[in-house]
């Protein structure tokens, strides 16, 4: 089953993030600490993936190119709107910014990386969920820490990552008939790249020392692909 290890993941962050949701009342010393330790360590985390690429201008395009278009299209306003929404619906509490603040940390955290496309494809193509159900438990304990800082819109998070490595899973079990290795090895490495770039940002407002609108970026994802291609070209 090609999703078996996708399904897994998700499991993983929900238990992690309703766990985390009982420890929410410790004292926000506590909170701010704590806040400042996974900010540091998204950062190194962030700039570790950020330097797997040696083509700095595959990143530095597609990272111009999908903030352009995010913020073209308004992702961050609207991701502001469905957690106003989220928070009034089911927290009674209109205006939560920390929802919609703990989806979109938590979705790049979780979702984009190596072990994310690796772990999707080896379950799309050879039917190995090892790299996914390890990542599942390193996920499960980063939503509990999280909930208890940003709250319940952390568990918001599993929507995206299970669609977005469950789409892969999918087209990855055609995907060597369409996409030569090398081409597909080469894209993982940009699109890490670009996601450890988008890590850095989250760690940087975590430990709340720039603003920045981390949802606006986020079709450089999808931008990468395209660029990459014509870059292989020449």
């Amino acid at each position: 089953m090609a999703l078996f290890g996708t399904l897994i993941n998700g499991l993983c962050i929900v238990i992690g993030s309703v766990i985390g949701l009982f420890f929410s009342n410790i004292p926000d010393r506590y909170k701010e600490t704590v806040m400042q330790g996974i900010g540091l360590v998204v950062i190194v985390i962030g700039l570790d993936m950020a330097f797997a690429s040696d083509k700095i201008i595959i990143t530095l395009l597609s990272l111009l190119t999908g903030t352009i278009i995010g913020e073209y299209f308004l992702i961050e306003d609207k991701l502001n709107q469905f957690g106003e929404w989220a928070a009034y619906r089911f927290a009674r509490t209109k205006g939560d910014s920390t929802v919609v603040q703990g989806f979109v940390t938590a979705s790049l955290i979780f979702g984009v990386g190596a072990m994310s496309i690796l772990g999707a494809l080896d379950g799309g193509i050879r039917g190995d969920h090892g790299i996914l159900m390890t990542k599942g438990i390193i996920d499960g304990f980063i939503g509990l820490v999280l909930t208890t800082t940003l709250g319940f819109g952390v568990i918001y998070s599993v929507i995206p990552v299970v669609i977005y490595q469950g789409t892969i899973a999918l087209f990855a079990t055609q995907i060597e008939e369409w996409i030569p290795e090398a081409f597909l090895n080469g894209l993982i490495v940009e699109i890490t790249s670009v996601g450890g770039i988008m890590i850095v940002a989250i760690g940087l407002n975590l430990l709340k020392i720039v603003n920045i609108r981390i949802a606006n970026l986020l079709p450089a994802i999808l931008t990468v692909g395209l660029i990459y291609y014509l870059y292989s070209l020449f």
